[in-house]
């Protein structure tokens, strides 16, 4: 949506050169119902894996810290979906408020670079634990992941506060409505407005994707070369195959959620520099964009249940809850397990894999 501003008020009043964007019957049904479905899905399994992560496995490796502060990322986002919801079926119409506006596009922001950098440091702790198990047993400490975990939320915020500076509630004139949007450009300094439209795009493609892409590509691939020789040397081709499936799909599944979304951001920055003009091709973004962050934060709301499930004994503390059986304390100091790509620390472990027939995991 391509402003022009006419006024400086609480509620800044505007033009469009390019009306009714994006507001199509049929999105106006679908996106507000995929909203509510993501946020039904969300809530309960975020919630779960809150719960058994902090009661069950009692926060005992740094995978689990990881996976904790990843669903509590979701969560702080999916308690905003209802407004995106609302407000979607209401043709885009915000009622509610400046403060909201502001606060709930920088939850989004929020979530789209906390959840993307835990899950490059979930990669990398993967990395060190399979493939240099010795090497990185001092460094892999619970200490080491809460500050990591902490460092993440502050780079996270930092990154979403010029979404909080940016997003505001606009009047437009032509149209009769208020609508919560971004608006970068003032009358004062268009050059320096420039600068903050190109940074704030490319920073959501190379923070929010390309760089934890290319970073979760190499760990996982690496990993895979390493349990590949095991698996060789063990002569257990099957497990081998099935290790490379789970990492392909976690890879793919990264992947192809967030691209359209990355794709669509970029084209909308360059229709925000006015490179792209048409009325048309602004329609198209502005049609698609509902639809690739429905696929983004699906993939997000997903994220922990998804890792998790990898794990064995996540998924028997998971099924203990769902029959209300109260966490073991006599189990409490057992070391967890979070993914089925996190294996004990050992300098054993191709023999340990040949005792047992396959490679144990945590």
């Amino acid at each position: 949506m391509v402003l022009n501003i006419s006024t400086e008020e609480t509620v800044k009043r505007v033009h469009v050169e390019c009306s009714s964007l994006g507001r199509h019957n049929y999105i106006l049904i679908m996106v507000p119902t995929v909203y509510t479905i993501i946020f039904i899905i969300g809530i309960f399994g975020n919630s779960l894996v809150v719960v058994v992560i902090y009661f069950y496995m009692k926060l005992k490796t740094v995978a689990s810290v990881f996976l904790f502060n990843l669903a509590l990322a979701d969560l702080c986002f999916i308690v905003t979906l209802p407004l995106w919801a609302a407000t979607t079926a209401m043709e885009y119409r915000w009622p509610f408020g400046n403060c909201l506006c502001k606060l709930t596009s920088a939850a989004a922001s929020f979530n789209l670079y906390a959840s993307v950098f835990l899950l490059t440091c979930l990669s990398i702790d993967r990395y060190l634990a399979i493939v240099h198990p010795m090497k990185s047993r001092l460094r892999r400490t619970m200490v080491v992941a809460r500050i990591t975990c902490i460092i993440i939320w502050l780079m996270a915020a930092l990154a979403s506060l010029p979404v909080m500076i940016h997003r505001s509630v606009y009047f437009i004139e032509n149209e009769n409505i208020t609508v919560c949007a971004f608006r970068y450009e003032t009358p004062t300094n268009t050059t320096n407005n420039t600068l903050v439209q190109v940074g704030l795009g490319l920073s959501k493609n190379m923070l929010g994707f390309l760089i934890p892409f290319v970073i979760i590509s190499t760990s996982y691939v690496l990993i895979w070369k390493t349990l590949k020789k095991a698996y060789q040397i063990q002569r257990n081709k099957t497990r081998g195959d099935d290790i490379f499936k789970m990492i392909i799909a976690i890879v793919l599944f990264f992947f192809f959620s967030w691209i359209p979304h990355q794709i669509f951001t970029f084209l909308d920055v360059l229709i925000q520099l006015r490179v792209i003009v048409n009325c048309h091709i602004v329609d198209i973004v502005d049609t698609a964009m509902p639809f690739t962050i429905c696929l983004a934060y699906f993939n997000n709301c997903l994220n922990p249940v998804f890792y998790g499930f990898f794990g064995k004994n996540f998924r028997k503390y998971f099924l203990q809850l769902l029959k209300y059986i109260p966490p073991n304390v006599r189990h409490a100091s057992l070391a967890t397990k979070t993914s089925s790509l996190s294996y004990r620390p050992s300098e054993n472990l191709i023999l340990t894999a040949r005792k047992n027939g396959s490679l144990d995991v945590e």
